[in-house]
């Protein structure tokens, strides 16, 4: 199976930007649907974007979208996560995932496939 490691977390003052990378490694990556959670303390996981192996459909939740931007690119194995605006909520560790069903990441299946998560701090 794929393999994921993210990058790019880190602090960044209210009103900053990151762009968040995951590489993956392993089986074929353009065979996944790709997204990206995160997990604040003390809450539970959310779903953040994702985005479609095929043609690149993309899917954000409410809170990101207008701020967030995923993509990928399958020549480079790569899955970025472009985050302008942020806002000291948007304070997480930061997960990829992969999955073979759109379902299975909307319902955070026990199929989905993680990175070790990168952490994200917007300060105030």
């Amino acid at each position: 199976q794929v393999q994921l490691v993210e990058s790019g977390g880190g602090l960044v003052q209210a009103g900053g930007s990151l762009k968040l990378s995951c590489a993956a490694s392993g089986r074929t990556f353009s065979n996944y649907h790709m997204c990206w959670f995160r997990q604040a303390p003390g809450k539970a996981r959310e779903l953040i974007a994702s985005i479609t192996w095929s043609d690149s459909t993309t899917y954000y939740a409410d809170f990101v979208k207008g701020r967030f931007t995923i993509s990928r690119d399958n020549a480079k194995n790569t899955m970025y996560l472009q985050m302008n605006s942020l806002k000291p909520e948007d304070t997480a560790v930061y997960y990829c995932a992969a999955a073979t069903s759109i379902f299975n990441i909307q319902t955070m299946h026990r199929e989905l496939i993680w990175g070790q998560g990168t952490q994200v701090t917007v300060s105030s």
